[in-house]
């Protein structure tokens, strides 16, 4: 985030706190040993590393021995399905239509080792249809995961409920929550489900440091082997610095039922006013079509626009998001994984979006940093954007 650059896409990353680069920065100093190292340098940045996981897992509501730290949220959800699946037969796995590029990708390594892979279907929300849920959750159904915020256009699915339904039915069952947890902590202790991953840096921690919690025997196989860390699970030395950062950032956050409340309350009092202001500013500008789910069923800071002409004609999200980031904003196309290939959004496309418009889309997603007068010159340089690529 350059000084003059208005920064609207925390879905992508998120600048780090100011807090949390300066504890990365003491940890470096102080306690940059090797935590499994015997001697006083090791010793301390074991402490370190015992504390900052301490504080994790009370934050999460977990046990210790229920967190792995990996590099990231891919890293996590590979590990989470493989590491499941090497625990039992080829079977069925059941994902949403609408996952991150990672959850495809360890579907289509299952796939190779003989798994068959099932999209649930959605509807024009992009939220999952719940009329096929015993029919997907039958046999030979053996492991089910299902993206709890979608980065592109926001939907949040049911996540809790479907959690419950596989508990019943003993199908362990998987969330990738990289967007949920910056807009509100869940209580893992009270939820149903077996395993969950995120990434510290959707939540103004550092990059390079991700989570997975599990149930204590629901992973079969590391995905990485040797030293043992991570009680086995994850090996390699443990970045303490970075753990010790996403530490600090977790802690300002809020907290939400996710049991009696499907959307988290945003990580700031004003998110989601700041955006229900500026979605009905954009309102007025022609052939903009803002993709809405119902406001329990959405992130409260993301909009997702699907951008057109005077004419009404569609126009490529790519084009937009350059032009807009020389007029000084910053904002996305769609997933940050598949932000540099011009093709269909496979999301639009499972929405049953009109082909022509699934290039079109355009979105804006708020943080903490932003402030209603930073987001007062949005609609006219959007609107200047529009015209430039006309």
């Amino acid at each position: 985030m350059t000084p003059s650059e208005l920064y609207l896409d925390a879905a992508a990353t998120t600048p780090p706190l100011p807090t949390v680069i300066e504890c990365i920065n003491a940890v470096q100093r102080d306690a940059w040993g090797n935590p499994s190292s015997l001697h006083g340098t090791g010793l301390v940045a074991a402490e370190r590393l015992a504390r900052s996981r301490q504080a994790i897992t009370k934050q999460l509501g977990a046990q210790d021995d229920e967190l792995i730290f990996t590099s990231g949220a891919t890293e996590s959800v590979h590990l989470a399905l493989l590491g499941v699946a090497a625990g039992c037969p080829p079977g069925r796995l059941v994902i949403s239509a609408v996952e991150h590029p990672a959850v495809e990708g360890a579907a289509a390594q299952l796939e190779q080792r003989g798994w068959t892979v099932v999209r649930w279907p959605v509807d024009g929300r992009g939220q999952i249809r719940l009329e096929y849920l015993d029919e997907l959750l039958s046999p030979p159904t053996l492991l089910v995961s299902l993206i709890w915020g979608q980065s592109e256009v926001g939907t949040v699915q049911p996540v809790p409920l479907v959690a419950r339904a596989c508990r019943e039915r003993g199908i362990p069952c998987h969330t990738d929550a990289t967007q949920l947890i910056p807009q509100g902590l869940m209580d893992w202790s009270a939820s149903s489900l077996d395993l969950l991953t995120f990434s510290s840096h959707k939540l103004q921690g550092p990059r390079g440091i991700g989570v997975l919690l599990h149930r204590p025997g629901v992973l079969a196989q590391p995905l990485l082997s040797g030293g043992g860390q991570e009680g086995g699970h994850r090996a390699g030395t443990e970045a303490v610095a970075l753990i010790a950062g996403l530490a600090v950032a977790l802690q300002h956050l809020p907290r939400f039922n996710a049991e009696r409340s499907l959307a988290p309350p945003g990580s700031t009092p004003q998110i989601r006013s700041l955006r229900d202001r500026l979605q009905s500013q954009l309102a007025a500008i022609p052939a903009l079509t803002v993709i809405n789910a119902a406001e329990d069923q959405r992130l409260p800071h993301h909009l997702a626009c699907l951008i057109g002409d005077r004419r009404g004609l569609p126009l490529s999200g790519r084009r937009m998001v350059q032009q807009l980031s020389r007029l000084g904003v910053a904002c996305s196309s769609g997933s940050a994984c598949r932000s540099g290939q011009a093709q269909d959004s496979d999301v639009l496309t499972a929405m049953d979006i009109a082909p022509r418009w699934r290039q079109s889309l355009v979105r804006f997603s708020l943080g903490p940093w932003l402030s209603s007068d930073d987001l007062e010159s949005v609609p006219q340089l959007l609107q200047q954007a529009i015209d430039a690529c006309t």
